[in-house]
């Protein structure tokens, strides 16, 4: 496994590093930078890291600023003595948040969640038949939950975060796009009913036609807003739910 560390305390650099090779005898620290100008610089003309421990408050910036500057496409471990920013950090490439003090236990702990998430993430690219899996690994608060395609009444995508809501009202984040996720779940199951939402048949209340020869949808649970499809879709609607009700 190779590590970048982004931490401007020292001592903070070495207690992780030392724990990492505690854990993980056959680490490599690919680099320990202090500031988000040097990481940058490092990110932009360095073989990426397989995961990143990034001190949040750094010498120049915040850390966040990385993500703006240059194109972070590898898991980040987000190492921190404030809990402020617990939102923020997971609208980036986030799968774990320490808070200091750092402990064995805790730095575990995030290593054993990037090792999980791994092997969900190398099976979910590999090439596979359409709705071979029936779980999805899901965030629940910090914590990833597996969550059955069964019980997902629908996706919805919010300011360019996607959502899953449960069959009983559920809320959990999801690191995939509508998009992606329409690629790979079953198509007998799951409708796009628009650029929010992907629905489960199953979630399907009722619908009916409205102005315009477009449809609205009743979900279960329900929507926060009307979910409409589109005139250009409508047909495609109607002939799916024919075929499968």
């Amino acid at each position: 496994m190779k590590v970048l560390i982004v931490e401007d305390e020292i001592t903070a650099t070495k207690k992780l590093e030392a724990l990492l090779k505690r854990i993980k005898p056959g680490i490599e620290i690919l680099a320990k930078l202090e500031s988000v100008k040097d990481t940058v610089g490092w990110i932009r003309q360095n073989q990426k890291p397989d995961v990143a421990f990034f001190d949040i408050q750094l010498s120049d910036n915040v850390s966040f600023e990385i993500f703006r500057q240059c194109d972070v496409t590898f898991p980040v471990i987000f190492v921190t003595a404030y809990d402020d920013f617990l939102l923020q950090a997971f609208e980036q490439n986030t799968i774990h948040y320490i808070l200091k003090p750092i402990t064995e236990e805790k730095v575990r702990e995030g290593l054993e969640k990037f090792d999980r998430l791994s092997e969900h993430f190398r099976s979910f690219n590999r090439p596979e038949k359409t709705d071979s899996r029936d779980i999805l690994l899901v965030r629940k608060g910090m914590s990833f939950v597996p969550l059955g395609i069964n019980e997902i009444a629908y996706f919805v995508s919010e300011h360019k975060v996607s959502f899953a809501k449960d069959n009983n009202g559920a809320i959990y984040l999801v690191d995939q796009s509508l998009t992606d996720l329409e690629k790979v779940l079953d198509p007998k199951r799951f409708f796009r009913a628009n650029r929010q939402y992907l629905v489960n048949l199953q979630a399907i209340a009722n619908y009916k036609s409205i102005a315009q020869s477009k449809i609205k949808l009743v979900l279960k649970p329900s929507a926060k807003e009307d979910v409409i499809i589109g005139k250009e879709n409508a047909g495609l609607f109607r002939k799916w739910i024919k075929e499968l009700v």
